[in-house]
């Protein structure tokens, strides 16, 4: 060009633009395009044979430029990436880790985000690394306080994890549809964390609600996420720590212990309830068996006589006397069978019966008296 070698341009004014200012920049100056094309020409004519170029020369040099640009296509995809084809700006097909090929610029591009990687989003939280402390854990009030339902201030930090969504749109949705990944996550998160906490109550917050609390946030955030087209699938949220705010937190944690000891008391006398209402339903059912079996068996012996009964009466009737004397003598055999007899003859004359009544009646040995305490006699 006729001023390459002015040195300032087509206006001869040196360094300087057209408006007398110079370029901003303090770096160094970039080489000069006409410099370098002219080196480029002087190797390869001491390349080419003959050193000029003729029409071979330049259908070699068209064919490297065509092998050099066909092989710009060749690009990886690591294990955790997912790649995105783009022809002519716009989405295309999806491709696989590994070796991957596409038309070379500007036919077609490939762009490769961590569809794979689980990527973690810490809210009224972050991690700081102290050279001397090492990673300390700093609070963001400003995320973590939230107004709960029964108008009570509670100290929420959690996490929330995710992917790109593994759908075949999901990786061009997260490409194109936000501009904003993270920022926009973290803003539906911490959004849908506080419409949960503030449905409810402090109480549950504090104690048994996590699980509960931590699904609700969980399909929330991915519906709306879904509503975006974000192509994002959330895989995970974790409450960090529930806590009341500082200023209240001994008052808070002497509250929940007299609850904790008022629920222990209810388990014990649960415990005392199901212990002994069983062992009195075991005894008051013993003595309805035992009320039965005596019925059973008082009305069996009754039964029992009252066939007795009719059977001797039906003998009586055959022959009266006999029953009269066999009654009789079962009568006396039962009276005197376990008693002493002496039998007299009143038949017997001027013998003059003898009744040794000591021996009929024989002294029990005396029992010793007591003592007294001391031993000695009064």
């Amino acid at each position: 060009m006729p001023w390459s070698n002015q040195g300032g341009g087509p206006w001869g004014a040196g360094p300087k633009g057209p408006w007398g200012s110079g370029p901003q920049s303090s770096g160094p100056t970039p080489p000069d395009f006409e410099e370098f094309l002219r080196r480029s020409q002087d190797k390869l004519r001491s390349v080419l044979p003959g050193g000029n170029l003729g029409g071979k020369g330049l259908v070699i040099i068209a064919l490297i430029a065509v092998a050099l640009w066909a092989a710009s296509g060749f690009f990886v995809v690591q294990p955790d990436e997912v790649g995105v084809i783009l022809r002519f700006g716009k989405y295309d097909r999806l491709v696989q880790p590994g070796l991957n090929y596409h038309w070379p610029y500007p036919v077609e591009s490939a762009l490769t985000p961590q569809a794979l990687h689980t990527n973690r989003m810490d809210i009224g939280m972050r991690l700081v690394e102290d050279p001397r402390r090492g990673t300390t854990m700093r609070d963001v009030p400003e995320e973590s306080l939230m107004l709960t339902g029964d108008e009570n201030i509670v100290d929420v930090d959690f996490s929330v994890f995710w992917v790109i969504s593994p759908t075949k749109e999901g990786p061009s949705d997260f490409l194109f549809n936000l501009e904003k990944p993270e920022g926009t996550i973290k803003a539906v998160a911490e959004s849908a964390m506080r419409e949960i906490i503030g449905h409810s109550e402090i109480q549950p917050i504090l104690t048994g609600a996590r699980q509960n609390i931590e699904t609700a946030v969980h399909e929330l955030m991915q519906k709306t996420l879904d509503g975006y087209q974000a192509g994002v699938q959330i895989t995970q949220v974790q409450m960090q720590k529930v806590d009341p705010p500082a200023q209240v937190i001994d008052a808070f944690r002497d509250v929940q212990a007299a609850r904790t000891d008022a629920e222990r008391l209810q388990n014990e006398a649960q415990t005392y309830a199901n212990r002994i209402v069983p062992e009195a339903r075991g005894a008051a059912a013993k003595s309805i068996q035992d009320a039965e079996a005596y019925r059973e068996q008082t009305v069996a012996e009754a039964k029992g006589q009252v066939s007795r009964f009719t059977q001797i009466y039906e003998q009586y009737k055959k022959a009266p006397q006999v029953t009269r004397e066999r009654m009789y003598l079962e009568t006396m055999e039962r009276v005197l069978g376990g008693t002493d007899k002496f039998i007299l003859d009143s038949g017997s004359s001027g013998v003059v019966p003898y009744l040794p009544l000591n021996e009929l009646n024989p002294q029990q040995p005396a029992q010793p008296q007591p003592q007294s305490q001391t031993g000695a006699p009064r």
